[in-house]
């Protein structure tokens, strides 16, 4: 009963993950942040990754410091606005954090303060 269960959740994941797919305008091109995520991250991580109750990002430096860390831990090798353009894109699709001037600065340690 339980792999029965666990199926239908995942098909209504992935139904989900269709319907939000679709819903783009046919005339828009997927963000760069949005490119990164779903073919570098996107088949390990599922969207519960990212609203679960134990989440580890809890505003946007911290969010910005997870999105590097991950690359780094899978040698991906990003430049600081590929980073920051994946952070920005969960942001806008999951998190919802502010993302003022001053918090994008503390979370690029490279910028000029």
């Amino acid at each position: 009963m339980t792999a029965r269960v666990a199926l239908w959740t995942l098909a209504a994941l992935l139904v989900a993950g269709s319907l939000a797919f679709a819903q783009r305008t046919p005339n828009t091109e997927p963000s760069l942040g949005e490119q990164l995520y779903s073919t570098q991250c996107d088949s390990c991580h599922t969207t519960q990754v990212h609203w679960r109750d134990k989440r580890i990002a809890k505003d946007w430096p911290g969010l910005v410091a997870q999105v590097r860390r991950w690359q780094s831990n899978a040698g991906l090798g990003w430049t600081d606005e590929e980073v920051l353009e994946v952070a920005r894109y969960l942001n806008v699709r999951y998190y919802h954090f502010p993302e003022g001037d001053k918090a994008a600065r503390k979370a690029q340690p490279h910028a000029p303060v």
